[in-house]
């Protein structure tokens, strides 16, 4: 009697379903989607942006630069001196080289400022810069 009772609890410990392989295989997949998602860094200031008529939509901007209407250059949710400019977006390229800076100037901010954060790009080392507007 006794070993019938213990076949019989072999038997169902052998039909019950192991989802410990399972379980490996989420984690992975987890683990994989964490590490190739590409995070977007906002500038970390509100823009009001200028309206054209000629503008053109563009994906995948990997490099925010703002541009306050009190004219002050913000990245990463952090202002930004005129004269760390160029270093910072050269830090932010070393870490992908193929990014897009994309400046987003307020309506109401300097010309002259719009043009220098242009140029720290360029000096940079950045091929793709684009300012970013409202279509009409």
């Amino acid at each position: 009697m006794r070993r019938n009772s213990l076949s019989k609890a072999t038997k169902d410990e052998e039909q019950q379903i192991d989802l410990t392989p399972m379980l490996d295989v989420v984690f992975i997949m987890l683990i994989f989607f964490i590490v190739t998602a590409q995070f977007v860094k906002e500038p970390g200031v509100d823009i009001e942006r200028p309206a054209a008529l000629t503008a053109i939509s563009k994906d995948n901007a990997n490099i925010l630069i703002g541009v306050s209407k009190e004219n002050q250059i913000w990245m990463d949710k952090k202002t930004v001196e005129e004269d760390a400019l160029r270093l910072t977006i050269e830090r932010m390229l070393v870490d992908n080289p193929d990014s897009q800076v994309v400046i987003q100037a307020d309506a109401t901010s300097d010309v002259r400022l719009l043009a220098l954060v242009q140029d720290a790009a360029k000096e940079a080392g950045a091929v793709d810069i684009s300012v970013s507007t409202l279509h009409n």
